[in-house]
């Protein structure tokens, strides 16, 4: 079962691995210096930059660290045409697929979105805090492994590929208490009504789901038998799989993780 990763843009951009997935047709993993191992993202930040190409869409989504290269085109008209629609600069929510590719002798990342939604600045403080605690936990593992105190087969990989140091670990964590600078330091919490839905949205999955979760219009119905709207349902599964509450086995569908 796996959730969208949550990473930095400085981490994300120094990408220069691909491990291909072991189950055939999936995305390989995108492997950063910092030890997330990438396919599903979330991530989070201001929208800097909308530009079209050859009827490819290119945008920048900054955080603190850096900035996310957002690409959509082909077949992804609807998503293409949001990102056309919002303003710039503004706060944005990204869920995503990691891509990883060679150019000009080098390697280079990009995300291409599934999902977008504009937000404010408490909801990226609190990403930036979340993916802090994330990458902090992930740096601590190669911390380790550089120390001989584990053995993680993954956390090994990274260490092996980036030639990872002390030094270069401590220049990491550097990054991440920068990031937190800019932070506000005043806790917001979530509507009341936001977090009552969320509740009650993830009891209805956790009843009705099976060996597939559950499909999202069965959610809808049973929800508005107690009154909820249709959008204010699907925001609250969008919050869910966002949290790692639930993920998506398939489309369609939502299952508890």
């Amino acid at each position: 079962m796996e959730g969208a990763t949550r990473v930095f843009a400085g981490d994300f951009s120094g990408a220069t691995l691909a491990v291909p997935a072991d189950d055939a047709g999936s995305p390989a993993w995108v492997v950063t210096p910092g030890g997330a191992w990438c396919r599903s993202l979330y991530l989070c930040g201001a929208l800097t930059e909308v530009a079209e190409i050859a009827d490819v869409l290119h945008c920048r989504v900054a955080d603190p660290t850096g900035a996310f290269d957002i690409v959509s085109g082909g077949r992804q008209a609807a998503i293409t045409r949001q990102f056309r629609e919002i303003p710039v600069p503004s706060f944005v929510a990204v869920t995503g697929t990691a891509q990883i590719y060679k150019r000009n002798r080098g390697w280079a990342v990009s995300v291409r979105p599934e999902y977008v939604q504009v937000i404010d600045r408490a909801v990226r403080d609190r990403w930036i805090t979340m993916t802090a605690d994330m990458t902090i936990t992930r740096l601590e593992t190669l911390f380790s492994v550089i120390e001989g105190q584990v053995t993680d087969p993954r956390a090994g990989t990274v260490v092996r590929h980036y030639g990872l140091t002390r030094e270069r670990l401590r220049e990491m964590i550097a990054l991440i208490e920068s990031a937190l600078a800019g932070v506000s330091t005043v806790p917001v919490a979530p509507p009341a009504a936001e977090a009552d839905i969320s509740a009650i949205i993830m009891e209805i999955i956790h009843a009705k789901s099976g060996p597939r979760g559950v499909a999202v219009q069965d959610v809808i119905d049973e929800a508005g038998i107690g009154g909820h709207t249709e959008d204010a349902v699907l925001a609250a599964i969008r919050t869910l799989v966002e949290n790692d509450d639930c993920y998506q086995p398939q489309k369609g569908y939502v299952k508890p993780l």
